[in-house]
């Protein structure tokens, strides 16, 4: 049997939440004229383009049009989660399914302020294996989970185990073996409210 070939890292961008506490469309709000899910969407594509990634899937929430013509628009092929009721976990245990990779590198579709740099740096730790879950932890939020996050393939089965908005870190905690933190500056913040919005206007 011939050796399976090396399929890289792929992104995968969670987009279909219900964003409650906004009050409204998300994703689509406008951020400086741009659609706030386009962000991420750039840094991914852009990731994809420089060869730090070599797929790009978004999983978004069934009839919502915008963020799938934008996802398309960005080259980003869409997968439409069935039960997004069912919170992040579904999203993820279904994108990854979805995925041909060696890992995946996540992100979330509510953080503007995602870097490329700092997608670059996780890609870079994960070839020189440094953990099977890599994550960011930024100078401004030392004590909040960072985002995006790289999960080793290895680590995929145990999506099975989350429920609700729970991710695989709440499995694997900082200290846990294998978890890398990388100290990077800067924040990543999500976007929840209307207010949130506004703080970033003058720093997107």
């Amino acid at each position: 049997m011939p050796l399976r070939q090396p399929a890289g890292i792929a992104g995968l961008i969670l987009a279909a939440g219900f964003g409650r506490r906004f009050g409204g469309p998300k994703l689509t709000a406008p951020l400086r004229e741009r659609p706030l899910v386009s962000y991420p969407l750039d840094v991914a594509g852009r990731a994809r383009a420089t060869g730090l990634l070599t797929d790009l899937r978004i999983v978004v929430a069934p009839g919502d049009e915008a963020v799938t013509r934008l996802a398309r628009d960005a080259g980003a092929a869409p997968l439409v989660n069935p039960s997004p009721e069912r919170g992040l976990s579904s999203s993820l245990r279904l994108g990854l399914a979805a995925l041909d990779a060696d890992a995946a590198l996540v992100l979330l579709a509510d953080q503007p302020l995602v870097r490329l740099d700092v997608v670059a740096v996780l890609v870079a730790a994960w070839h020189e294996r440094l953990g099977v879950l890599i994550r960011p932890r930024y100078a401004r939020t030392p004590d909040e989970p960072g985002h995006p996050v790289l999960l080793d393939r290895s680590l995929w089965p145990l999506a099975d185990q989350l429920e609700g908005d729970a991710g695989v870190g709440r499995l694997l905690p900082a200290g846990t073996p294998g978890v890398a933190l990388i100290d990077l500056p800067g924040s990543n913040p999500d976007v929840d409210t209307p207010a949130d919005l506004r703080l970033l206007e003058g720093i997107a």
